[in-house]
């Protein structure tokens, strides 16, 4: 079972009973889309955010929380899913098949495609629709950029006898020096030959418990040092690989087992990657460029999600119900003699104010008057 965080797109996994595969069972959400299986229903008692939030921080003495892995967009975990847009006046479901039927407008402000998309299941396969969506053309590009590179970082042959597949390595020269703790050396030490799947090779040394030796690290790893040190950057590999290290170990600490699920590391640094080369901001598309961007995202896995975790793209207007409102014109011959009445009024206040002030004058100030002025 596979829950994405809301905030950061990270995937918290729950741990099988089995060395399998998992598969994504479970509702998937994001902060503006909740990403469901197909024909299935968002489990409304669910408890509350805020109890939610509690539970996410609790830091628990007996049971450690089962840790963040990704999902693996190349194993068809992502498949028959739909996403639900939160709207306060209408809800939308929308589905992948969506997307194939989309028509694409044109560029907006150079950040953006406007889209028309059909909401209504019965024509999904005809192009336009009634509902203009806005597609972040970077958050696009970058999602279609990760699943591509989820897929590269995998060995082409078949899947092995446990169905896994099997990341791309590549050997460092020297090897990596890592400090591990005893417990951790004896976790690697019996999984060894399963982490190998995961790019990792390891040499034990006999001369100290508390070191071991990376010969191998997944290909993403060297790929990601090269682009750091092109940009004038310190190295980053070891950082990486310890970190991937951690991971591993609290997945064998949790599960007891090595699981088939691109691992966490991985992801985030491909998901960089696919950030660093996708389209940005302010890079003009033309309508054939815009159309074969829609196109790609419209066959990837989670096409609604950027690398991150964010949307990639906004309803924006339902046409039909633009057209069902009914726009009332300004009455402006009404506004003006509202306007004159509201003057008028003003000055007829002003001279009843100044008439009452004067009969409000005491009658003693005529009499001193004459007394001064016999």
């Amino acid at each position: 079972m596979v829950y994405i965080n809301k905030i950061t797109g990270l995937s918290t996994f729950v741990a099988p009973t089995e060395d399998i595969q998992t598969a994504c069972t479970k509702d998937l959400t994001t902060v503006a889309v909740d990403v469901i299986l197909e024909n299935d229903t968002v489990d409304e008692a669910v408890g509350s955010e805020s109890l939610q939030s509690l539970f996410s921080e609790w830091d628990n003495p007996v049971f450690a929380r089962y840790p963040e892995v990704a999902v693996d967009v190349s194993s068809g975990q992502a498949e028959s899913l739909a996403v639900k847009i939160h709207n306060i006046l209408y809800p939308y479901r929308f589905t992948k098949e969506m997307i194939h039927s989309m028509q694409v407008l044109q560029q907006v402000d150079n950040k953006f495609i406007a889209c028309l998309m059909s909401t209504k299941t019965e024509e999904n396969d005809k192009a336009g629709g009634n509902l203009l969506v806005l597609v972040d053309q970077h958050a696009a590009h970058e999602r279609v950029r990760l699943e591509q590179l989820i897929i590269d970082s995998y060995e082409k042959q078949q899947p092995q006898v446990s169905g896994r597949k099997k990341l791309l390595s590549s050997t460092v020269i020297p090897p990596l020096e890592i400090t591990v703790t005893e417990e951790q050396r004896r976790l690697l030490w019996c999984y060894h030959k399963n982490l190998e799947d995961l790019g990792l090779e390891f040499i034990f040394p006999d001369t100290s418990d508390s070191v071991i030796l990376v010969g191998k690290v997944p290909l993403c790893f060297v790929e990601r040092e090269a682009n750091e040190l092109r940009r004038g950057r310190s190295t980053v590999t070891k950082s990486i690989v310890e970190e991937f290290i951690r991971e591993q170990v609290e997945l064998l600490q949790t599960t007891g087992g090595v699981q088939g699920t691109l691992p966490l590391t991985v992801q985030k640094v491909l998901a960089s990657q696919a950030c660093h080369g996708a389209i940005k901001f302010n890079d003009g598309l033309n309508l054939e460029e815009s159309y074969r961007l829609i196109e790609a995202l419209s066959w990837c896995q989670l096409p609604f999600q950027c690398a991150h975790g964010r949307p990639s793209m906004l309803p924006l207007a339902d046409i039909d119900h633009l057209e069902q409102e009914k726009q009332i014109k300004p009455n402006l011959a009404k506004l003006r003699k509202m306007a004159q009445a509201w003057r008028l009024f003003g000055k007829a206040e002003g001279c009843d104010t100044r008439q009452s002030l004067q009969q409000s004058m005491p009658p003693c100030s005529l009499h001193e008057d004459r007394i001064i002025n016999p």
